[in-house]
């Protein structure tokens, strides 16, 4: 017989189906025995009457155990309906049960929520904390907000466009992965900590609108909501200006939640804008969290914080005269403001030079950031000049994208958003972790698949790697 989904099982009414899934629940009675079964449709009662062909197997299964049950589906009696439960109207009377695999007893709960539970258990046992209901939800919304935006964009004209994970190294701020490439003994691949040079070199390419959802590596410090790799959604539009990227990305995001969380209220629209400098003067931070009730959790206050200063110090010193090199405050592929360009051609008044970076935040978080960036091959010489690079430096790390912005380079912006953090954030999630599937600890470890480990030395030698000991 076919099988028939949990969520369906209301549209069989007096018919013999077969369900194939879990079992949930199970309550003896003695003569009777009643199951919550489970599939990823939904929770449907089931109950064995005496004497039935399926009471033998029915006393020896226990919860989480992989069934096939053949039975019929029932309209409860009417005192025993249960409004508030999806399939309460029905039941499903077991006829026959298939054991199609037995399980362990589980290392906690799957009927209730895991969110008390040691972190450390559930990622060690994620493949088991994923059945939970808060945890499925979560990722079948990742994938739904995920599929508004492939769609959304797609009717805008972008492309979805894959970008290689095996690359070099970029100067993105974070340490990079990096991969010992075997056929040419000493060299190394990084892993990409964004596709920020890619995606720029798409536009060379005439691509126009692009985007993707990007895996992102960055080899950081333990921080509790950090990912040694996360998702970005990553675009990036040629013919434009900063306003053409924050509207098209401000309608993406109202869209999004009117159309998925229409509990939610977006507090103001079109989102507010503030400049860098409002916001430190006003907040103290530059992603202040703007809710006017800080206790509604589905309260989202949006907003832009632009001007962001082109530069800064860099001071590893302990002497508070001192002044370090200039190093860029978010990436140095931006254009500057136009008002500012003469004066960074001239590599006057740098620490005055702003850029035409955009962030959007939400309730305190910066959800995503942008800019429009330098297509010019001699602006973006002299922001590396700027930073301290030389001449040949220059063209060893970057010659490829300079030769690319002088070989006809529209001009172009984009914008990326974290991912994983605006999942976080309409969930009602504390972290991150709660919305990727198999997620890290802070420390960067998989405790399910035991990674980071050791390899053998076979291996090591065919990659020309020689271990030694580091002092901590």
């Amino acid at each position: 017989m076919e099988r028939t989904y949990i969520k369906d099982l209301k549209e069989n009414i007096d018919q013999e189906v077969t369900i194939n899934g879990w079992i949930h629940v199970r309550r003896d009675q003695g003569k009777m025995v009643f199951f919550d079964f489970r599939d990823m449709t939904g929770l449907v009662q089931g109950i064995t009457l005496p004497n039935s062909e399926a009471m033998e197997v029915a006393k020896t299964v226990r919860p989480e155990w992989v069934v096939s049950v053949k039975g019929k589906v029932n309209q409860r009696p009417e005192k025993m309906v249960n409004a508030d439960q999806e399939n309460g109207t029905i039941e499903l009377e077991v006829l026959e049960m298939e054991v199609l695999n037995e399980a362990d007893t589980p290392p906690f709960e799957v009927t209730e929520d895991t969110a008390g539970i040691n972190e450390d258990v559930r990622l060690k046992n994620r493949y088991v904390d994923l059945r939970t209901e808060r945890m499925q939800k979560n990722i079948r919304m990742r994938y739904a907000i995920q599929k508004f935006v492939r769609d959304y964009l797609d009717k805008e004209g972008f492309a979805e466009i894959e970008t290689p994970l095996l690359t070099a190294p970029t100067p993105e701020g974070a340490r990079d992965y990096l991969v010992p490439a075997r056929l040419w003994p000493g060299n190394f691949y990084a892993l990409p900590q964004s596709p920020q040079q890619y995606k720029q070199l798409l536009m060379s390419s005439g691509m126009e609108r692009y985007f993707q959802f990007a895996r992102c590596l960055r080899d950081e410090d333990t921080r509790g909501d950090r990912q040694p790799e996360f998702t970005q959604m990553d675009l990036e539009m040629s013919f434009v200006t900063r306003e053409d990227v924050m509207a098209i990305n401000e309608a993406l995001l109202i869209a999004l939640v009117e159309t998925l969380y229409p509990n939610k209220r977006i507090q103001e629209k079109p989102f507010p804008r503030l400049t860098y400098q409002e916001a430190m003067d006003q907040y103290g931070n530059d992603r202040p969290d703007l809710r006017e009730d800080k206790e509604d959790p589905d309260l989202l206050a949006f907003a832009w914080v632009i001007d962001f200063p082109f530069f800064e110090r860099t001071d590893d010193s302990d002497d508070p005269q001192a002044e370090g090199e200039w190093t860029f405050t978010h990436n140095p592929f931006s254009q500057p403001k136009p008002e500012h360009l003469e004066d960074l051609m001239a590599g006057n008044n740098i620490g005055d030079i702003l850029t035409t970076q955009y962030d959007v935040i939400l309730n305190g978080f910066e959800l995503g950031g942008g800019s429009i960036r330098a297509h010019k091959p001699e602006v973006l010489q002299k922001v590396f000049e700027i930073l301290g690079h030389s001449d040949e430096a220059i063209q060893q790390k970057f010659g490829h994208m300079l030769r690319a912005l002088a070989s006809g380079t529209p001009p172009h912006g984009g914008i990326a958003w974290g991912f994983d953090r605006l999942i976080m954030l309409l969930q009602n999630e504390p972290n991150i972790r709660e919305v990727i599937p198999f997620a890290k600890t802070g420390e960067g470890k998989d405790l399910m698949m035991g990674a980071p480990t050791n390899v053998g030395q076979k291996q090591l030698d065919e990659l020309g790697v020689i271990m030694r000991k580091l002092d901590k």
